[in-house]
C-alpha cells in the first residue's frame, strides 16, 4: 500500500486529476472510492479547489504571494478538503458554497503548518525547505498569520455562522497548541492531557471540515452533527495510527526513520503508555527506564528502547486504543443513509484501525 503519511505534488486541471488516480491518491490515504460518480464528483471539486487556492494566496506583492504559495505549491494529502467534498455528498455537492468553504478549511491547516515549523525549529516541510529556513522565522510566522486572515476573509463570504465556526476551530487549535507547548500540570493525567492535545490540534480541524462540507451541501442538520462528530473522533484516531507507525514500521511504510519521535522526545501515546505502565517484567522495567530521561539520543540506547517498545504491553494498548477511537468514529455514521459517500468514510476506519495491526 502506499504510505499513508505520503505527501502529493499538486496540479491544478485535468492534469492533477490524471495524477491523482494514477497515483492513487485516496488509497494512499485510505479512502476507497468505489463508485465512479462519487469518483467523478470529489476529483472535480478538488481541481476547483486548487484552482481557487492559489488565487486566494495572492498579493499585490510578489513577495508575500511566493512566499504564501511556497507550501500550497509543495503538494498535500488535501486531506480536510476532500472530507468538504465527500461530506457535501450528503446533500448537493454542486452547491457554489462548498468549494470556498473545502479552501478556507485547507488555508487554515497551511497556516498552521508555517507556524508549526517555527516552533518545531523544522528545516523540511513535504519535501521542500520550510519557509523559516528559506526565509525567516519572522516572515514564516507573518505568512502563516496571513494565511489566517484570508480563510477568514473567504469565510465571511459564507455567512456569519461559517465566520463563527472558523474563528471557533481556530481557537481550539490555538488552545490545543498552548497544552501542548504547557504539558500536563501537576495532577493531570498525562494521557488525557494528550488526547486533549490532539482533539484540539488535529481533531478540531478536520471535525469542521466534515461539517462544513455537509453544512454547504445542505445536508440535514442530524447529518451535519454526525458527520462533525465522525471528523473529530477519526482525526483523533489518525494522528495516534501515526504515533504506532513511528514505532512500528519501517521507514517506507511510515515516510521517516522509525523512533523519530522518540529521538526527540515527543511524548507520543505509546511512550505515555509505557511510562505510566506498572508492568513487572524486566523488559517493561528496563523501558520505563530509559524513557525515564526523555529523549533518547544515544544510538544504542535508542535502538534498545525502539525494540523495547515494539514488543511491549504499551504498544498493543495504544494499538487498542486507535482501533477503538476508529470503531467510535465509524458509530458517529449510524443516522447517515447507506450511499456511496458513507462507504468511503467507513473505509477510513478500516484503514485507521488496521494499518497499526
Amino acid at each position: 500500500m502506499v504510505n499513508p503519511a505520503g505527501e502529493r505534488t499538486g496540479a491544478t486541471g485535468s492534469g492533477g486529476r490524471r495524477s491523482r488516480q494514477n497515483t492513487g491518491q485516496f488509497g494512499a490515504l485510505g479512502l476507497y472510492l468505489a463508485d465512479p460518480q462519487l469518483e467523478a464528483s470529489v476529483l472535480a471539486l478538488l481541481d476547483d479547489v486548487e484552482v481557487e487556492l492559489r488565487a486566494s494566496v495572492s498579493s499585490a506583492d510578489p513577495f508575500v504571494t511566493e512566499a504564501a504559495r511556497h507550501l500550497v505549491e509543495a503538494g498535500g494529502k488535501r486531506f480536510r478538503p476532500l472530507l468538504v467534498a465527500l461530506c457535501a455528498q450528503f446533500g448537493d455537492p454542486t452547491i457554489a458554497q462548498v468549494v470556498p468553504a473545502a479552501v478556507v478549511m485547507e488555508l487554515t491547516h497551511l497556516a498552521t503548518l508555517y507556524h508549526d515549523d517555527v516552533m518545531d525549529e523544522a528545516a523540511v516541510r513535504r519535501g521542500a525547505p520550510s519557509a523559516n529556513s528559506r526565509w525567516t522565522n519572522s516572515v514564516a510566522i507573518l505568512v502563516g498569520d496571513y494565511l489566517f486572515a484570508r480563510a477568514a476573509d473567504l469565510a465571511a463570504d459564507l455567512g456569519t455562522e461559517a465566520v463563527r465556526l472558523q474563528a471557533r476551530t481556530f481557537a481550539r487549535l490555538v488552545h490545543g497548541q498552548i497544552a501542548e507547548t504547557v504539558g500536563p500540570r501537576p495532577g493531570d493525567d498525562p494521557v488525557a492531557h494528550y488526547l486533549h492535545v490532539i482533539a484540539g490540534k488535529t481533531g478540531s480541524l478536520i471535525a469542521t471540515s466534515a461539517r462544513f462540507g455537509g453544512m454547504f451541501g445542505g445536508a440535514s442538520p442530524e447529518h451535519v452533527e454526525a458527520l462533525a462528530g465522525y471528523g473529530e473522533t477519526i482525526g483523533v484516531a489518525f494522528q495516534l495510527s501515526d504515533d504506532l507507525l513511528d514505532i512500528a514500521s519501517e521507514s517506507v511504510q511510515s515516510g521517516k526513520t522509525p523512533g523519530t519521535d522518540l529521538r526527540e522526545g515527543v511524548p507520543t501515546l505509546p511512550v505515555l503508555y509505557a511510562r505510566g505502565g506498572d508492568d513487572s517484567d524486566a523488559a517493561s522495567v528496563r523501558l520505563r527506564e530509559i524513557l525515564a530521561a526523555g529523549a533518547v539520543t544515544d544510538d544504542v540506547l535508542h535502538a534498545e528502547a525502539l525494540g523495547l517498545l515494539r514488543e511491549s504491553p504499551a504498544l498493543k494498548r495504544a494499538r487498542e486504543t486507535v482501533r477503538s477511537y476508529a470503531e467510535d468514529a465509524r458509530a458517529k455514521l449510524a443516522p447517515l443513509p447507506h450511499n456511496p459517500a458513507r462507504r468511503a468514510l467507513e473505509s477510513l476506519c478500516d484503514f485507521v484501525a488496521d494499518r497499526t495491526s
